[in-house]
């Protein structure tokens, strides 16, 4: 693969949490390569010429527009971004790709076609198709000559995929299988040429399929009435009797589970990009009313309360962008010495996206809850104008909401997070049951008398990030002590311990990108990073301790609450930082620049 990242040390998925890393260790938007940027522009421009021009036709539902403009997107790559080139693609990396859809990120509407279609409609082949699967489709897909869609939802299971009706029954002649169901929310149904569908061999064995659009008995529902991204495709798939020849099955007859969730696995990373672009934008968008409105004799970007929403707007992208980067990192680290030309090659690019499974469930929730965050601030810098279908917030404000139900529900993420790391645990791939042994040592031990080392700079973050990942450990210990084999079954409890970890992957994260910019760029730039960042700690720190404290108090009592109510005051004690200040000077910076700086 092309235009490919430094060399970074490979780490273990979850690993973050017992371990300690340098910034030199960490991916960050400022180690995107020229050829990385350069993709940037190249969406810029497509954008503005050939998408602004027809984004208002779109989101009116013009889906023969969109579909035009989809096309022209691939005439110039950008739907087939890491496809070997032998099938029409650039053959690019994954941070091309992850840059590319942050660039796409302007308006839900068009970005749910090609996002869609880039994805879901595409990967699924390009990782799990035979060699004549991806010679007869991929090509097609490259130019968008056929439109992709992934048809997994159906009524009565949406989140629950395994619940999935849709039946296929092998002929008697053993040429082709006959499907018969129903799939709902299918993005891109009303347009698509080509679907991965799922369906139970036999009513048992949970299958994936490629069918064309153009197979007998296909068909698609009226488009449905959504909140937001009203210009997308969202529709039902009616399967009627439709035959499917046996060579059109992808993967293995009851393996199908393994497609779906290893795909979902690579669209949940790529929210955080989306994300991050989206955010951008409206935040510039805010910024700009808040320096034209005027009320009380000034500009309201004058005004401290709105100060604190722009600053708290940009110190959550920047925790986004900072967690988002750092995870395609580690996948690209993962990846050294990759080429498509290997045999293996589709297997080890899932073997290594399934190891940062949690970490791309983490990505999904956060980010599309720091979307809604700044989507909801900016409604209200606007105002009452945030409330008129004229701003450009208030439609963001709509298209926002779907991420948090997109590849999987934020609620499923958080379940899978903490589970997939106790699995680890469980397995021995991952050391947390040594480490908090550790953890309880130290408990054991009582307080150390020694001080953190440094040079003065970050010690307090530092010690903060430290002292949380001793919160999580001891967290995740005494739930596993409480509830063993049955932790799954107590849902608030695994969430409360997915959002202690996941506000310490931000933490951190937040925290190496930060000192790898103190050391190597301008000084506005490290003043900026370093505010945030001490705003960030401080208050992940406070929605930690909160978070453990519910978690602590539903698996113990008595005298063994109350011991562990004194540990997790030592652990998460610390001294506050003067927030208000350092959200005016982050504020400062995003006025007089009109945009997310760092």
């Amino acid at each position: 693969m092309a235009t490919a990242t430094a060399v970074l040390p490979k780490t273990k998925g979850g690993g973050f949490l017992i371990e300690e890393r340098e910034p030199e260790e960490v991916f960050t938007p400022e180690d995107l390569t020229d050829e990385h940027r350069a993709i940037g522009r190249t969406v810029d421009q497509f954008w503005v010429n050939d998408v602004e021009p027809y984004i208002e036709e779109i989101r009116h539902g013009n889906h023969d527009l969109a579909v035009k403009v989809l096309k022209k997107s691939a005439e110039i790559g950008l739907v087939a971004i890491t496809t070997p080139e032998r099938y029409g693609g650039m053959e690019l990396d994954l941070t091309s790709l992850m840059v590319a859809a942050e660039h796409l990120a302007l308006d839900g509407s068009y970005s749910s076609w090609q996002g869609a279609h880039a994805g879901i409609g595409t990967m699924p082949i390009l990782l799990y198709g035979t060699e004549a699967q991806k010679q007869k489709y991929l090509p097609k897909l490259s130019t968008a000559e056929f439109v992709g869609a992934y048809c997994l939802s159906e009524p009565h299971a949406g989140s629950d995929a395994l619940a999935a009706k849709t039946r296929a029954d092998l002929s008697e002649d053993g040429t082709h299988y006959v499907l018969n169901g129903q799939k709902m929310w299918i993005t891109n149904g009303g347009k698509a040429d080509l679907f991965t569908v799922f369906a139970k061999v036999g009513g048992e064995k949970f299958t994936a399929f490629l069918v064309e659009k153009a197979f007998a008995g296909v068909s698609c529902g009226a488009e449905e009435k959504k909140l937001g991204i009203k210009g997308s495709s969202t529709c039902a798939i009616f399967l009627d009797n439709v035959s499917v020849p046996v060579e059109n099955v992808l993967g293995e007859v009851g393996r199908g589970h393994i497609i779906a969730f290893n795909i979902l696995n690579l669209g949940r990373l790529k929210i955080g990009p989306f994300a991050v672009g989206g955010s951008k934008n409206v935040l510039a968008i805010s910024t700009r009313y808040a320096k034209e409105r005027k009320a009380f004799g000034t500009t309201i970007s004058q005004f401290g309360m709105i100060q604190h929403k722009l600053a708290e707007m940009a110190i959550r992208i920047y925790a986004t962008e900072s967690m988002t980067y750092r995870v395609v990192g580690m996948i690209e680290a993962g990846l050294e010495d990759f080429s498509w030309d290997r045999a293996d090659a589709a297997q080890t690019m899932l073997k290594v996206v399934e190891e940062y499974a949690a970490e791309c469930s983490m990505i999904k929730i956060y980010a599309s809850e720091m979307l809604d965050y700044v989507v909801d601030e900016g409604v209200q810098i606007h105002g009452g104008y945030g409330y008129h279908q004229d701003y450009a917030v208030e439609r963001a404000y709509r298209d926002s909401r779907i991420n948090r139900i997109f590849e999987g529900t934020n609620e499923i993420n958080r379940l899978l997070t903490t589970g997939m790391l106790l699995k680890r645990a469980a397995r021995g791939t991952l050391p947390l049951v040594q480490a908090a042994q550790g953890v309880m040592a130290e408990i054991l031990a009582g307080p150390s008398l020694t001080s953190d080392n440094g040079d003065g700079t970050f010690v307090a973050e530092t010690r903060l990030v430290r002292n949380a990942k001793k919160v999580a450990l001891m967290a995740m210990g005494v739930a596993y002590q409480r509830y063993f084999a049955a932790l799954d079954q107590q849902q608030e409890v695994v969430a409360g311990i997915t959002d202690i970890i996941m506000d310490i992957f931000a933490m951190e994260s937040s925290l190496l990108r930060a000192r790898k910019i103190a050391g190597s760029t301008s000084a506005a730039k490290a003043e900026q990073s370093a505010d945030m960042t001490a705003v960030l700690t401080c208050d992940a720190m406070a929605h930690i301790e909160q978070t453990a404290r519910t978690v602590l108090a539903a698996c113990s009592e008595g005298d063994a609450l109350r011991s562990n109510m004194a540990v997790l005051r030592r652990f998460s004690k610390y001294e506050p930082v003067d927030a208000v200040a350092l959200r005016r000077r982050i504020a400062a910076r995003v006025i007089d620049a009109g945009r997310y700086v760092v």
